[in-house]
């Protein structure tokens, strides 16, 4: 197969380069009858493959649609046309290095939540977050195709070297509310294991490094380090220098009113894409920032639950920067997705956009993550 295409159009239009040309320096003439038989004979062979060559290669050209005359171009933001008859195709590769790397996982059941609301946060706003967490676990009255819990059934098929499975049930625990701003209006990654510290002695929150997670869900009004910059949410371990135990941890901000354009896509929709692709979908809870948020705690905690201690799956040879498997399928929401187009999702009779069923008849846009059994991004309401 030809890599680059300027190489293949070099070796059609000179062909004849490989023929027998005397040194410039001779002082013999070699006429077309005085050609030498074995000179003769490699003339002729290099001719024959050389036009071989051209056949296989414009054949080979027609299968990969050079021909850019009878092609229809469209904004990779928007669904093409026409779908493939196989649509599993979503950030799949065999080329993913999606490996284990012997580190625990969650499996222990239930997970317990410990969640901290670091800010200002309405009834309302918690019960959205709340509902969606509640929403993982199966329950005797399961939501309705496609769901929530239905989405976790990925992220349990990663095991550790014993063979457990990720916990598929996740439950709130307990809460502590710092409405006070205890370590200000301006968050550090340091800083934000000190919020942790201080929930641990004033809530107080158990110890529960085994099969706890402490999400820590800083208000609108919260600047964090690198926020809107270079990350929406991260999960790490706490240092025992900080907060006296090594246990694993969540962050994700509210980007509201900071950067929901980053953060809160495809709910809102960067200046740079107002020319073309999907305007911004409406949000399932009417909360940009907070519908937004749900799709970021997902991410986080499928990658927290399969590598809580940055030592179990992941992709990469830098343990200090994995790929993870929220990584692998970041923007993908649906069948098709990729290029920057979201795949195909659900919109209710009010335009608002979904993917997933949740409790309480609530609805969420979820991205989809790696499955290690298909090698490919996944997600409950794929179409195939």
């Amino acid at each position: 197969m030809c890599l680059c295409p300027h190489f293949c159009i070099c070796s059609y239009l000179q062909p004849i380069s490989l023929l027998f040309i005397p040194p410039s320096n001779s002082t013999t003439t070699v006429t077309d009858q005085e050609m030498p038989l074995h000179h003769f004979i490699f003339s002729f062979l290099t001719l024959a493959f050389c036009a071989t060559s051209s056949v296989a290669a414009a054949a080979a050209s027609k299968e990969q649609t050079l021909n850019t005359q009878d092609a229809e171009f469209f904004n990779p933001k928007l669904p093409p046309r026409t779908l493939s008859s196989s649509k599993r195709f979503e950030g799949s590769s065999n080329l993913v290095d999606l490996r284990y790397h012997m580190g625990p996982v969650l499996s222990s059941s239930p997970i317990n939540i410990y969640l901290i609301w670091y800010g200002r946060w309405s009834l309302s706003q918690k019960l959205l977050i709340k509902d969606f967490i509640t929403s993982i676990s199966p329950s005797a009255t399961p939501s309705p195709s496609p769901s929530v819990s239905e989405w976790w059934k990925t992220v349990s098929l990663y095991t550790d070297q014993t063979g457990a499975n990720v916990s598929r049930a996740l439950v709130v625990a307990k809460e502590h509310s710092d409405t006070r701003y205890s370590h200000g209006y301006h968050l550090t990654r340091l800083s934000v294991q000190q919020v942790i510290a201080t929930a641990v002695k004033v809530a107080p929150f158990p110890v529960d490094h085994r099969n706890g997670i402490y999400l820590i869900l800083t208000s609108h009004d919260v600047t964090v380090q690198d926020f809107c910059r270079a990350v929406c949410g991260f999960h790490y371990f706490t240092f025992p220098s900080m907060v006296g135990y090594t246990m694993p941890y969540a962050w994700i901000g509210n980007s509201g009113k900071q950067c929901p354009e980053v953060c809160a896509y495809p709910f809102a929709v960067p200046g740079y894409m107002g020319g073309g692709g999907p305007g911004a979908l409406l949000p399932p809870n009417g909360d940009v920032g907070l519908d937004g948020m749900i799709s970021v705690i997902a991410h986080e905690l499928a990658e927290l639950t399969t590598n809580p201690l940055v030592n179990a799956w992941y992709a990469g040879e830098d343990p200090t920067a994995p790929t993870e498997i929220g990584d692998l399928c970041e923007g993908l929401y649906g069948t098709g997705g990729g290029g920057g187009y979201i795949g195909q999702v659900i919109r209710d009779r009010k335009g608002r956009t979904y993917n997933m069923n949740g409790n309480k008849g609530r609805k969420f846009l979820v991205q989809w993550i790696w499955s290690p059994a298909l090698k490919a991004c996944a997600g409950p309401n794929a179409l195939d």
